[in-house]
């Protein structure tokens, strides 16, 4: 290979005479016609944004890269760029932060660049490095058997209100068989944002997984109320929800068929409830959870909102207990969990469960904990678990 070829394609522009913005055009064009911006060469990846302005920046939430990625701009163009170092494998979510006349402009996703991801608080570019790719069990096989997702209602005593939530039931279901259950914290953005009902059918049809019954349950009140060890919450789950669709369903009743789950905060709603009824879920499939602490004084960083957290992970951690026979913890090596979550993972074993700790390059974002369904719930309820038939 020659020294010319393994220049970045951006320096090749750079140095193109005549450069102007007819050449930047064509580079561009090009570009997209390609599949889009970021640019990949290796683990090098150009970020570009192409217009009038004063300041250029990616902005981004990934712990060990400068924030922001001031871009310079390519002299008498409108090109603005930007290389940075990404492993191979990773996954980062971006936006762009441009200033023109005074005025700053935040949260604009990549125009070049087709690829988005979507959440609760809207959408964002993607970055994916060389040797990352979607994963083909969470898009559409038609060949899967579609599972239904019915809309059911609960009352609950503990929460005193009627509680909505979703309920899957795989593909020829049926009343002969005693099912593994999971209950699924913030359900409507799992459905939502993590294609779960896709990967659901996918990885049964596959056999990846076991067929079974997944209760997708979301917040009533306020999320970060609830979610933050909260005494309602829990009873709701192991007093009222699970006694409930026991009854009401064929589903095996005892703890080894049972797993709790969520992520971020949800992720401590899963632990805490756990805690408090150690006899009902025998797995917990943790994403990302905010298991925040602190090792001496009260100053933890998270606000307000992370002081209940705080006090609950804090007595955990001093009097570690078993709360269920296995743990899936997942986290994003560039999140700023990933610190707590590499702490806990030995807080779990050490208290007598059987972890299973799988980092990703990725953030605390929902493709991230998509992304880890499989390997999830594949080790927890593998496609090859025995059913109990009446």
């Amino acid at each position: 290979m020659t020294r010319a070829a393994t220049k970045l394609a951006i320096n090749r522009l750079i140095e193109r005479k005549p450069l102007d913005d007819a050449a930047v055009d064509r580079f561009v064009e090009r570009l997209v016609a390609g599949g889009g911006a970021p640019i990949i060469e290796g683990s090098r990846a150009t970020f570009l944004w192409r217009g009038d302005a004063d300041e250029v920046s990616v902005r981004h939430r990934v712990v060990g890269l400068a924030d922001p990625l001031v871009l310079r701009r390519v002299k008498g163009t409108h090109l603005w760029y930007v290389t940075t170092d990404i492993p191979e494998g990773s996954r980062i979510e971006y936006q762009f932060e441009v200033t023109r006349d005074g005025h700053t402009d935040s949260f604009l996703n990549d125009p070049l660049n087709p690829k988005l991801a979507h959440g609760p608080f809207g959408s964002s570019s993607v970055c994916a490095a060389a040797g990352y790719h979607v994963p083909d069990w969470t898009q559409h096989d038609p060949e899967a058997r579609p599972g239904e997702v019915v809309e059911r209602t609960i009352a609950s005593k503990a929460l005193r209100r009627q509680v909505t939530y979703q309920l899957y039931l795989p593909a020829r279901f049926r009343s002969v068989i005693r099912y593994p259950l999971v209950v699924c914290h913030d359900g409507l953005d799992y459905l939502n944002y993590t294609s779960a009902k896709t990967v659901l059918d996918n990885l049964i049809h596959r056999n990846e997984v076991a067929e079974m019954v997944v209760a997708f349950v979301s917040p009533v009140g306020d999320r970060l109320v609830e979610y933050a060890n909260n005494a309602p919450h829990a009873r709701f789950i192991a007093r009222e929800l699970v006694p409930e669709l026991t009854e009401q369903l064929p589903i095996s009743d005892t703890p080894v068929s049972r797993t709790l789950m969520g992520s971020s905060f949800g992720g401590v709603a899963t632990v805490s409830t756990a805690a408090r009824y150690p006899d009902v879920f025998g797995s917990l499939l943790l994403e990302s959870p905010s298991l925040v602490f602190t090792d001496i004084g009260q100053e933890h960083g998270g606000g307000p909102v992370f002081d209940p957290v705080v006090k609950f992970v804090n007595r955990y951690r001093a009097r570690p207990r078993r709360i269920a026979d296995r743990i899936y913890l997942t986290c994003g090596m560039y999140e700023p969990l990933i610190t707590p979550n590499r702490s806990m993972e030995t807080v779990f074993r050490q208290a007598g469960m059987e972890v299973r700790y799988v980092e990703a390059r990725d953030g605390h974002n929902w493709e991230n904990w998509r992304d880890r369904l499989r390997d999830g719930l594949g080790w927890l309820h593998p496609g090859d678990q025995k059913f109990v038939y009446e």
